[in-house]
This record gives structure tokens, C-alpha cells and sequence, in this order.
């Protein structure tokens, strides 16, 4: 029987064995041996072909190294697609164009927001032009973009850009898609497929109308090839879709922040230890070109309220949690009820954290 698994049921790595891939909360430990990793890389490049890489491309890929995605394995593939690769991490903006300009680079991949802020920091700070750079391709990977994001890529560095879509269990790239085009391309078909939000049944195209996740299948993974993985990503069909579309949503007890996913759970119980906190909420904006995160806690006590010690406490606490940088914003009323911590996603893609409360 296949196995159904969420992000937060993920199976415990105690007894996992070999080189292991782990998550930057250490909420995923998955075993990456010899065969999985070569098995990972002819995925990835597959992939990378599909999107437009070619033999003669220089890649510098800006991706954090620590497993969401996996930036030094995106690397290693493009090494084997094109003449040179470079896995350079999410550094600064200046250090990432000194990066291009050092490798040579013909072709980036990041985040579409690491690239929208590259874009922008390179106009409003560096006063350089974007097509001194001479890009061939941006390939984005492991966000949901703002509207035009890729048209505004294209045109500014006159390069192809194309959206990869990786596992975001592995950090593998599994498909792709043309910006022009609603659906994803597997490289491989049985990776990728939609499921109800609310049960574990795979379904079948043509796609209905109304909520579906999408569910991620690791054949090629030792381990987890019988598994059906729940992404976290989810589409709103229409009726009658064939392919499954580009996410446009989350979905689940873990949100998207800046190409990470956060455990809302992790939170609400590291704030249980705080002392006198009725409630909490925490926001999500996408002003400009990056997401931004703020945790808005209410106090029961006005002592607390103006107690600067408390409000380090909580930023601690959520720094042990995530690299994502999270603020800490104190309500200046107090409130006596508690209630329980709510999600408030300003950019619209967090639908939820029950699935079975989502249509």
C-alpha cells in the first residue's frame, strides 16, 4: 500500500544510514546514498536540458546549500549539462554579481525573488545595466512569484527564463515550464500528480474543478519510492486541466517564507514556554521584492508589554527555530483571553493550515 506523507509527518531519520540530506530545521532527514545521489543528479540535469540549458552555458546557481533546494546538487548537474557550474549560495547582491562576472556566467539560477531583488539592487544601488551581464536564461526555483515577475526578467536582461519546479522534500528539480505556459513539464512522467487537499487519493487528469495539492512520487529515491509525498503546493483547477498547473498557494501546517518552509506548529510550541502571552499571529508581506515575516504577540500583563526582555525571549526562540528572519512586534494592548496562534498571509498563498477544512 502506498504510504501518504505530509511535511509534518515526514519519517523520522534516527535510523537512517549513510550521507543524509537535512533540512535546515531538521524537520527532514532523509538517507542520500551513492545511488540516490546519482540518481538525483540525472534527474536534475534532465531537467535543466528541458529547460533550455545547453553545452556551452557558464551556470552560477544562488540557492541556499541546506536542503530547500538543494543548491551544491543543481550545481553538480549543471556542471555535467553545461561547460562550468558554481554553487555560490544566496550571498549578497554584490557578491553574486561579482560571482557572474568572475565565472563568466551565461546563466543563473535562484529564487524569483532573489532575482527580482538582484534585478532591482543592480538599478537602484550598483547603477550597473542588467545586460552588461550578458545572461542567456534565469531559471527561478523554490518560490511562488509575484505577478510579471518573469516578464519583467526577460525583458530587463534580454534572457530566457524558465520556472523549475523542485521536490520540496529533496530538493530535486523534477519539471518546467515556459512562463507563457499554465502547467508544469515533468521530465519523467509518474513524479508528478494532484491529489484532494482533504484525502489521500491520487487524481486523474482531466483534473475537475475546485482545490487540489500537488503530490510528489520519488521513484528514483531508495527509500521513499513507494511513498506519495504531499508538497504543500496547491492549485486551484478550473475543470478539465490535462497537466498540473504551476502552485499558486500553500497549504498545510507549514508556510513559504523566502523559499523555506516554516513549521507553524514549531512555533506555537515554542511560544508555550513564554510566560504570560495570550496570542499571537504571525504575518506574511511581500513588499517590494522580498517576503517579510513578523510575529505580532499580545501580553497578558502590561509588565511585559513593556518589558524589552520578554520580547528578545521570543525573538530567541524563533531564531533557534528557522534561518528565515522572523520580527518580533509587541501589540501595545494587553489581552486577558488567550486564543490560539493564527497565520495571516498578506500575499494570498497560504490558504490554510487544515486540510480538511480546505476545498
Amino acid at each position: 500500500m502506498t504510504s501518504w506523507i505530509t511535511r509534518a509527518a515526514f519519517p523520522a531519520g534516527r535510523g537512517a544510514e549513510g550521507l543524509l540530506a537535512v533540512s535546515a530545521e531538521a524537520d527532514l532527514v532523509a538517507p542520500l546514498g551513492t545511488a540516490d545521489r546519482a540518481a538525483a543528479r540525472e534527474l536534475t540535469a534532465e531537467t535543466l536540458r528541458a529547460a533550455g540549458l545547453g553545452a556551452s552555458d557558464r551556470v552560477v546557481v544562488a540557492l541556499n546549500g541546506d536542503g530547500e533546494p538543494a543548491g551544491p546538487l543543481i550545481a553538480q548537474a549543471a556542471a555535467e549539462v553545461g561547460t562550468a557550474a558554481a554553487s555560490v549560495g544566496a550571498r549578497g547582491r554584490m557578491r553574486l554579481h561579482a560571482a557572474l562576472e568572475a565565472t563568466g556566467a551565461t546563466a543563473l539560477v535562484t529564487t524569483p525573488s532573489g532575482a527580482m531583488d538582484f534585478l532591482a539592487r543592480l538599478h537602484l544601488e550598483f547603477l550597473l545595466d542588467p545586460l552588461d551581464l550578458e545572461l542567456r536564461h534565469i531559471l527561478v526555483v523554490g518560490e511562488i512569484p509575484s505577478p510579471n515577475t518573469y516578464a519583467q526578467l526577460a525583458s530587463e536582461f534580454e534572457a530566457s527564463v524558465r520556472e523549475l519546479y523542485a521536490d520540496p522534500f529533496l530538493g530535486v528539480p523534477i519539471a518546467q515550464r515556459a512562463p507563457s505556459d499554465e502547467a508544469l513539464t515533468p521530465v519523467r512522467e509518474g513524479l508528478l500528480g494532484l491529489a484532494p487537499a482533504d484525502k489521500d487519493a491520487p487524481l486523474d487528469a482531466p483534473y475537475g474543478e475546485g482545490l487540489a495539492e500537488i503530490v510528489v512520487t520519488p521513484g528514483w529515491h531508495s527509500g521513499l519510492g513507494g511513498a506519495t509525498l504531499r508538497t504543500g503546493h496547491a492549485v486551484r483547477l478550473s475543470g478539465g486541466e490535462r497537466a498540473v498547473p504551476a502552485p499558486a498557494h500553500t497549504v498545510g501546517e507549514h508556510v513559504l517564507i523566502r523559499g523555506r518552509w516554516v513549521s507553524v506548529p514549531k512555533i506555537a510550541a515554542a511560544l508555550t514556554r513564554i510566560d504570560g502571552l495570550s496570542r499571537w499571529d504571525l504575518r506574511i508581506r511581500r513588499e517590494g521584492t522580498l517576503d517579510a515575516a513578523a510575529l505580532h504577540v499580545t501580553f497578558t500583563r502590561d509588565t511585559l508589554v513593556r518589558n524589552p526582555m520578554w520580547k528578545a525571549r521570543i525573538a530567541q526562540a524563533l531564531y533557534a527555530l528557522t534561518p528565515v528572519s522572523i520580527d518580533v512586534v509587541v501589540e501595545p494592548e494587553v489581552g486577558e483571553d488567550r486564543a490560539a496562534g493564527t497565520v495571516t498571509d498578506e500575499r494570498g498563498h497560504h490558504l490554510g493550515r487544515d486540510r480538511a477544512r480546505l476545498t
